[in-house]
């Protein structure tokens, strides 16, 4: 995991929100709580990215729904969808007021 994580580390994407404006876009911090997360550092993780692990719940629940047909997924994915957009946006607001 350490490869993978350190490669991810040298191939970081730029963001221009962030480089045209000066203001940190409701992602920005994404990437390196992933990276956190790959190394075990979850707590890093988190105060990085407080979304990433909701963001990642919400892509697999899709993914498994998308595959197997799960009875009640698109319901599961709409609250999921619902709770993580929540979460980005109290933890984006809580970055900005910093």
């Amino acid at each position: 995991m350490n490869q993978i994580a350190g490669w991810l580390e040298r191939h970081m994407m730029i963001c221009y929100y962030k480089k045209l404006s000066g203001i940190d876009c409701p992602g920005c911090g994404m990437q390196r709580a992933f990276i956190y997360l790959l190394r075990g550092n979850f707590i890093e993780s988190f105060h990085s990215y407080p979304a990433l692990l909701p963001v990642l719940f919400t892509l697999t629940l899709t993914a498994i729904h998308l595959s197997y047909g799960l009875k009640n997924g698109a319901a599961l994915i709409k609250y999921s969808f619902i709770i993580t957009i929540s979460i980005v946006i109290i933890s984006y607001v809580f970055k900005l007021l910093r």
